[in-house]
């Protein structure tokens, strides 16, 4: 069972998702300039995470079933986020609140093992993602991509995989068919 399995079901035999929500294509599950301190596990669907800058939308993070997912910075700061989260596909999301779940995870050592454990991937991913757009090529770019999460491809639109990698989404389509 994976760490985000067990955390999940572990909120879950403790009652602690207080809701189930489902949001169609295209809608917001936040936007910009609000907070939103609430985590999220993906029952179902598929979004994203990004910010703009002056030229573009820069996704950050692509998240689809089985993932749990925040606005991070609201988050870890209880303050406005630059972020917004879109869904890409109709999604059916789980909700808790930061406090629930602090209070879960500082229940039981075993239980703050499996987020200290699970917030290290996270990182890991992000450093990851970080060294694939600063040093790689865009082929390798996808390549590395791929091989970390092949059900990336399944799950989210090829425009979007194009952003995320930083790449158009004409060199990705070149890139997947050779």
């Amino acid at each position: 069972m994976s760490l985000i399995q067990q955390l999940t079901n572990g909120l879950e035999e403790a009652g602690l998702w207080e809701k189930e929500i489902t949001l169609g294509r295209n809608e917001y599950l936040k936007v910009k300039g609000s907070t939103d301190t609430r985590l999220f596990y993906i029952l179902s669907g598929s979004l994203r995470i990004y910010f703009e800058d002056d030229l573009e939308e820069q996704i950050l993070r692509l998240g689809y079933t089985g993932d749990i997912i925040t606005a991070l910075d609201s988050f870890l700061t209880d303050q406005p986020s630059e972020l917004y989260i879109q869904i890409i596909r109709k999604c059916r999301l789980k909700v808790t609140s930061k406090a629930a779940f602090l209070q879960y995870i500082n229940s039981d050592p075993a239980h703050l093992n499996i987020w200290l454990e699970l917030q290290s991937q996270f990182i890991y991913q992000q450093m990851e993602r970080e060294k694939d757009v600063l040093i790689y090529s865009p082929r390798k770019r996808y390549q590395r991509v791929l091989a970390r999460s092949p059900k990336l491809f399944q799950e989210i639109p090829n425009k979007y995989i194009a952003s995320y990698l930083r790449m158009s989404p004409e060199t990705l389509s070149r890139l997947k068919k050779s």
